[in-house]
């Protein structure tokens, strides 16, 4: 079951020529049942120990993409990035596939299962690093919980905002700052998300901050560029490159230079 899944989810995705989120949630919702790729409670995680358990204070929660799984980010090599700048950091990756977003629960999961544990061990500094799907986690965890997230501050990589329609929409009303979400109920995740992104352009002093990463020709950038104008200059960074593996990496290679990690 679990691989005829993936199988459908990849063939969704190379067919659409602008992949859908929402599309790949419908299909996992018609199949989810009897499913073992639903799912788990707590999340299943990998754990990276780069300092000793009595100077642990600082961790990256590296929040997957849709594709591959939490050992991606070891595999491609983003956690021996963090050990060759000399971070003092340890490292965690849940394995937050697209079922806790079909049902609702990952920032629940999320919350419960790796921030307050962390917390409880004595992680004082907790950075949340998303990648595509796992940027719009990342900001569903934070807008969940704006006051008491535990987290220090947000990394998105290459992230996934919303669809063309309600982009489109913000453009046509003069970009974020001038656009009106009007009426919507608490499913419409993307007028919920933009809607918060607006408000949190006016709270940027006491929430958490959000650094932005994308190439200039990701297939996602018309979101990811309107992010960019409500977020610091600095807090941005674009470089040429597409939504793939290798332009990340490099994003990243940046974002260990520029983010105030420690």
């Amino acid at each position: 079951m679990m691989k005829n899944l993936k199988s459908l989810l990849v063939d969704i995705w190379q067919r659409i020529c602008a992949p859908s989120i929402t599309a790949l949630i419908m299909v996992l919702s018609l199949l989810a049942a009897g499913c073992s790729y639903l799912a788990k409670q707590p999340l299943e995680t990998a754990t990276y120990s780069t300092v000793p358990g009595s100077e642990r204070r600082n961790l990256i929660v590296f929040i997957r993409a849709l594709y591959g799984n939490h050992k991606t980010f070891e595999k491609e090599g983003f956690v021996a990035m963090v050990r060759a700048k000399g971070l003092r950091y340890d490292m965690v990756a849940p394995n937050a596939h697209m079922a806790y977003y079909y049902g609702r629960t990952l920032d629940k999961r999320l919350k419960e299962d790796v921030i307050e544990p962390a917390r409880a061990a004595g992680y004082t500094n907790i950075w949340l690093v998303g990648v595509s799907m796992g940027g719009l986690g990342s900001l569903m965890y934070l807008l969940k919980y704006p006051e008491d997230s535990g987290i220090t501050g947000i990394v998105l990589m290459a992230p996934f905002l919303g669809e063309r329609e309600i982009l489109n929409e913000i453009i046509q009303a003069g970009g974020v700052r001038k656009w009106e979400p009007g009426g919507y109920n608490e499913n419409d995740w993307q007028r919920l998300l933009w809607d918060w992104l607006k408000r949190y352009d006016q709270q940027q002093a006491r929430l958490p901050p959000i650094y932005l990463g994308y190439g200039d020709n990701d297939s996602y950038a018309m979101g990811q560029g309107l992010l960019a104008t409500i977020l610091p200059r600095d807090h941005v960074i674009v470089i040429k490159g597409t939504h793939s593996v290798d332009t990340v990496k490099q994003i990243w290679a940046i974002m260990l230079d520029t983010v105030p990690f420690e």
